[in-house]
């Protein structure tokens, strides 16, 4: 077992990238909260850590609900004292439609789950950060290769990608006198239940549809432990992991 006790809280646990980084979490020793819509899916994380029991804690979480979100941080604070890893993750999608066929309430569902979610748990966290002994503590935003380019038909996610990056660079800023690290996680076609389209073809900016590459899910899920790793006065303020082969980088 690595010779520290931290505490870690991972939304949007349940599946995904939140799936893979907190079994990372959890075989590294943090005792881990877990937040997420469904309990279900929160327990089955768990079970797959292989964790023992009194590591990790489900919290059945909406981070679009302010009073949900004040509960996930005052459960964390009331089982384990304190804070240090906030990994902001939880996140949705809209459907693929022309911009102007979007909804305003499919774009508000984003907005909320995906950028007002990630502010309301950053302010819990710092509440809890900056008043607890030792000081401090490191928040991880899930930004996207869409923090930096847009797809096709994506309008909803893209704006909430971009605005994390504010919310990233913003947060590194006022919490340095709080001893309070903030960076972001840029995720590029990792396998998960979200990206699974990428291996069928998907829209590209010329208008054709193509197949993308894809990686384990499981380099995300090191990446973030890697950030989380380091001493307080070192910072990664951003990192992208994406598919080797993705069509990011150059232009098409």
């Amino acid at each position: 077992m690595p010779g520290h006790n931290k505490v870690a809280i991972i939304t949007g646990a349940g599946s995904g990238v939140g799936r893979a980084v907190a079994i990372a979490f959890l075989k590294d020793g943090y005792r881990t909260v877990l937040a997420g819509r469904r309990g279900d899916a929160l327990e089955e994380t768990i079970k797959l850590s292989g964790a023992p029991a009194e590591q990790a804690f489900a919290v059945p979480t909406d981070v679009t609900n302010h009073a949900s979100v004040k509960s996930l941080f005052a459960s964390t604070k009331e089982k384990f004292g304190r804070l240090d890893v906030l990994f902001n993750n939880a996140g949705v999608n809209a459907p693929g439609v022309m911009l102007e066929d979007l909804s305003l309430e499919q774009w508000q569902a984003v907005v909320d789950t995906n950028l007002t979610g990630p502010f309301l748990c950053t302010q819990e966290a710092f509440k809890l950060m900056k008043d607890q002994s030792p000081r401090g503590g490191r928040i991880i935003n899930n930004g996207s290769i869409s923090a930096h380019a847009p797809r096709p038909n994506s309008v909803a996610y893209t704006a909430t990608k971009h605005a994390i990056t504010g919310l990233t660079k913003t947060a590194s800023l006022d919490g340095r006198k709080y001893d309070i690290a903030v960076g972001q996680v840029d995720i590029g076609n990792a396998l998960t239940e979200m990206a699974q389209r990428m291996t069928q073809g998907v829209p590209q900016a010329d208008g054709e549809i193509k197949v993308e590459q894809v990686m384990d899910v499981n380099h995300v899920a090191t990446s973030v432990l890697h950030m989380a790793s380091l001493p307080i006065e070192a910072n990664v303020l951003f990192l992208t992991v994406m598919a080797s082969k993705m069509p990011f980088v150059g232009r098409g």
